[in-house]
């Protein structure tokens, strides 16, 4: 089989730019909840210590993160506090995400550190729609994955349920 995969145009560069920082200065997270001009931040809803945007690389329609506005690394360093607004906000997406796009289930987690997979690092849950027969020619013999909707699509039509759901 074929081992190859599908990058965006533009992730690694900007990836690389914003990426592992030893502090939050040029943290691609920290610069979305700052707002900063010059960074794409696809922002859905806002609380208290949570942002949550749609991802910019979505793996599927409805991708999307919540994260702390705090520059936290590890799960640990979350609050109590800040652990039960954290799933009351996934929740709450999940039930947004459930009347859009009325998937088949979902992956939820956390890439955490990068032994593990972590892109960016400042701790962040990912919400991805999965759906039924979802996987296709691409992502079988390519190991690839093609993008159905645009981050801009989907942030679209996700805001105005947040909007609502205030």
């Amino acid at each position: 089989m074929f081992e190859k995969h599908l990058f965006p145009p533009g992730k690694r560069a900007y990836i690389d730019k914003k990426r592992f920082s030893k502090n939050n200065e040029s943290c691609i997270l920290c610069s979305i909840i700052k707002k900063e001009k010059d960074v794409i931040t696809l922002l859905l809803d806002e609380t208290k210590n949570f942002v949550v945007t749609v991802n910019l690389y979505p793996y599927n329609p409805g991708h999307i993160m919540i994260f702390p506005k705090r520059h936290i690394t590890k799960y640990q360093e979350l609050t109590e506090e800040e652990v039960v607004e954290l799933f009351r906000l996934q929740k709450r997406c999940m039930k947004i995400l459930d009347k859009v796009y009325s998937p088949g289930g979902y992956n939820t987690g956390f890439n955490l550190g990068r032994a593990a997979g972590a892109s960016i690092d400042h701790i962040h849950l990912h919400i991805v729609p999965r759906f039924k027969n979802e996987l296709g020619f691409v992502d079988i013999l390519a190991g690839s994955k093609i993008m159905v909707e645009t981050p801009y699509e989907i942030l679209e039509k996700l805001r105005p349920e947040f909007e609502y759901e205030k």
